[in-house]
């Protein structure tokens, strides 16, 4: 435990008695979540002026809990199994998470009862890099330019929703664009295809790519196709998805149905906007962890 954290804790428990001089304050602090006390650690932290990524990230639950989300949108119950802690456990700090705005929570359009959680990752980079500032000027950072790619082979990616309109679909067209310097081959099908979404085209017609002659495909037409990374956006295709031979890297984004967000073309058109921008940010992050494979000649 953190120095300032860990006198806050000592201070805390020497008030309460000499019964508890004997406990390990570390391994007690560890178990509880920081629960003992944590206005006087959190005031100790305010007071030396600690980054808020530090604070928020530096518990070791919530560090588990972040590294994961990195990988995947996942469940408590998912995460329970991940970190190693209760589900009550995981709930609480997942609460701190969110009131940092570092990670988000989605009701599951398979099962209203369950949800999602998301990492913010353009937020965490933020806040990594102002805590690098916060010590020393000269650990100000930007993203680093990588070196040439060690690898040309052609990464394989599939991306899955259930209709095959609209998610999936301007997935498929924006990887490329977005993953430079990648060879790539990118498709996309659906669980239960529809035709393509007039909105879909219009989002990515306002980027500059017409994906207008596209049409659905259904998922069983890439059965025993090996990809390297398989991408499902919604939360009832996860639990339809089929596997695919070569075991790829499986990705879950737990995001929400434009065409659900209004009755009309007009009214649902902000969410398919919204939509493009997430996938930008999200794809962005992709396309680094396909670089960084192929770097390290994963995938193969």
């Amino acid at each position: 435990m953190g120095g300032y954290a860990g006198a806050a804790a000592h201070a805390c428990v020497a008030a309460s008695g000499n019964a508890f001089q004997e406990i390990n304050l570390n391994s007690l602090m560890y178990l509880h979540g920081l629960m003992y006390c944590p206005s006087m650690a959190h005031a100790a932290e305010a007071s030396a002026g600690i980054p808020p990524f530090m604070g928020h990230a530096g518990h070791p639950i919530r560090w588990g809990l972040l590294r994961e989300l990195a990988g995947s949108d996942l469940r408590v119950r998912e995460l329970g199994t991940l970190v190693g802690a209760p589900q009550n456990l995981v709930s609480y700090h997942l609460g701190k998470l969110r009131a940092a705005a570092m990670v988000t929570m989605r009701r599951s359009s398979a099962d209203g009862r369950d949800a999602s959680y998301s990492i913010d990752l353009a937020r965490c980079r933020a806040m990594l890099m102002a805590s690098g500032e916060a010590l020393h000027p000269g650990l100000s950072f930007e993203c680093a330019v990588r070196d040439e790619l060690s690898s040309r082979r052609t990464v394989s990616v599939l991306f899955a929703c259930t209709g095959n309109s609209a998610r999936s679909q301007m997935a498929e067209a924006l990887l490329p664009r977005i993953a430079t310097g990648v060879e790539l081959a990118v498709v996309s099908g659906g669980s239960r295809p529809k035709p393509l979404h007039p909105n879909a085209v219009r989002a990515l017609g306002e980027r500059g790519i017409d994906i207008s002659g596209r049409s659905s495909k259904q998922l069983s037409e890439f059965s025993g196709t090996q990809f390297d990374y398989v991408v499902t956006l919604c939360d009832r295709v996860r639990e339809v998805c089929p596997e695919f031979p070569g075991h790829p890297r499986v990705i879950h984004w737990s995001l929400a149905d434009p065409a659900t967000e209004g009755v009309s073309d007009g009214e649902t058109y902000p969410a398919f906007e919204q939509l493009a921008t997430e996938l930008e940010t999200r794809l962005g992050f992709l396309a680094e962890v396909i670089k960084q494979d192929l770097n390290k000649g994963e995938r193969t």
